[in-house]
């Protein structure tokens, strides 16, 4: 009976909705393009531009694309966690672009299930109880003034 008792405590106290924290961070995009493991992982050959930003001149677009990226948000706090997860989505979309063989990514959007929020110097990002999720779209483009 004490069983039975205790795992029907032990089955409500993990369903409780408390416990599936969703918390909006806004992390601004030049704080992470400042980490030292940004300047280690991302080599300057693409461009990041959010929606919203002054962006040079499109001289070729090379489609759209979407990265959502999750860190372990444990012992870390939900600043620490959202930069490194926008890092890993920011590197993912570097990668994509040299695969098209463009030199930037455009407009780029926060993308959190599918919402999109823009900001011209912000990154909207998730944390919750153990994980913590950035999600981006954007558009690979070759823009003028870097070859």
């Amino acid at each position: 009976m004490k069983k039975a008792m205790l795992l029907s405590l032990l089955a409500l106290t993990v369903s409780t909705p408390a416990l599936a924290r969703d918390t909006v961070v806004m992390i601004p995009l030049k704080e992470v393009l400042a980490m030292p493991q940004a300047q280690e992982k991302l080599d300057g050959t693409v461009r990041f531009y959010l929606a919203g930003a002054k962006t040079p001149d499109i001289v070729k677009e090379f489609g759209e694309d979407v990265t959502n990226k999750k860190t372990n948000g444990i012992n870390k706090s939900d600043e620490e966690g959202c930069k490194w997860a926008t890092l890993s989505a920011l590197i993912a979309l570097q990668e994509g672009a040299k695969k098209r063989g463009a030199n930037a990514v455009v407009g780029i959007v926060s993308y959190y299930k599918k919402n999109e929020l823009q900001h011209a110097t912000e990154i909207e990002c998730h944390a919750g109880t153990f994980a913590i999720g950035v999600a981006l779209k954007g558009t690979y483009a070759k823009v003028a003034g870097k070859k």
